[in-house]
């Protein structure tokens, strides 16, 4: 799969049975955006333990299923909204990493 340009998130929960045609019509319909510009499209069922990746592929539509057997996608509905995002966070997000839980691993220390 080559690196997409954008990724947008849906930000309602999602029914998890909604296959290619139900998230096409999601990202048409709600999310104003034009499926077939070959843009990800990341929806989250209601408990948020599964997300769904849609992608077109210039040949036909791929959608992409990832369950988490321990933890969340979202840890709250109440702070997600549709949103435009990019590589990096879709990553952080499918590995269950919430950014703005981000933590330094490390302080550097003042130069003398």
């Amino acid at each position: 799969m080559p690196k997409p340009g954008r990724v947008f998130i849906y930000g309602q929960p999602v029914d998890a049975r909604k296959s290619y045609d139900g998230l096409y019509a999601l990202a048409r319909n709600e999310m104003k955006q034009d499926p077939l510009s070959g843009h990800l499209f990341c929806f989250i069922n209601r408990r948020a333990n599964q997300i769904k990746v849609l992608w077109w592929d210039r040949s036909g539509f791929c959608v992409w299923s990832k369950r988490l057997e321990v933890g969340r996608f979202v840890s709250d509905w109440g702070q997600i909204c549709s949103s435009e995002t990019d590589w990096t966070h879709l990553k952080l997000l499918l590995e269950g990493v919430e950014p703005k839980s981000f933590r330094k691993r490390y302080s550097r220390l003042p130069a003398t």
